[in-house]
């Protein structure tokens, strides 16, 4: 994604503050990496580059004590953030598994067995026993040409439940990215209707539990 002058985005600041407090790169590294301090020569930048790629292997060294040894009141507190702070926080873990699947492309072992290993890991600690076993699906598949007729179709029928995932996405897609689409109004129109829309679930809900109990009378 580019970067502005500055070398930031435009999407949050937090990131890119220069007064941030010291992570995997120290607030040098990340002046170096956005650009914000070009006075390096060669020589310099390679050492640098050589510093940043040493920490983050001992970072990801790091985590097999992190999880191992870290108090679960030290790890909720990190993944509980100011208010203020959470869209930050969400890109960032965001960006975070997207740096781990590039940089384990073509690694020995692949992305999606070490994200399966990575949750049932999770779910036996959560459980206190390695008898807690799940299933964790993961697959890539490139979103291919829609047909839009076909989706406006189903959305004139009200088939909602016939959408695939890769027609919602590139529906929205494309519907983001035409002249005619207006965020602003998008979101007003919807915050009207949503009242609605939340009570008509809850009734449908409410039917739904008396039809079972009904069924079990």
């Amino acid at each position: 994604m580019a970067n502005d002058a500055d070398g930031t985005d435009g999407t949050d600041d937090l990131a890119y503050a220069a007064d941030r407090g010291r992570g995997i790169l120290t607030p040098s590294d990340r002046e170096f990496l956005l650009g914000r301090k070009t006075d390096y020569t060669d020589h310099s930048k390679k050492q640098k580059r050589n510093r940043i790629r040493r920490r983050l292997r001992n970072a990801i060294l790091d985590f097999t004590i992190l999880f191992e040894s870290l108090e679960d009141r030290d790890r909720e507190t990190v993944f509980n953030p100011d208010a203020a702070d959470r869209e930050a926080y969400t890109r960032g873990i965001t960006d975070m598994l997207a740096f781990l699947h590039l940089g384990t492309m073509g690694y020995y072992t692949p992305f999606k067995d070490m994200l399966s290993e990575g949750v049932n890991k999770a779910e036996q600690e959560l459980a206190g026993s390695d008898y807690r076993m799940v299933t964790v699906d993961f697959n890539v598949e490139p979103v291919g040409q829609i047909d839009v007729d076909a989706v406006i179709d189903k959305l004139e029928r009200g088939a909602f439940d016939q959408l695939t995932d890769e027609e919602l996405q590139a529906f929205v897609r494309l519907l983001a990215e035409s002249d005619d689409f207006s965020a602003a109004d998008l979101r007003a129109d919807m915050k009207a209707q949503m009242s609605e829309f939340l009570e008509r679930i809850d009734a449908a809900n409410e039917r739904r539990d008396r039809r079972v109990d009904d069924l079990n009378d």
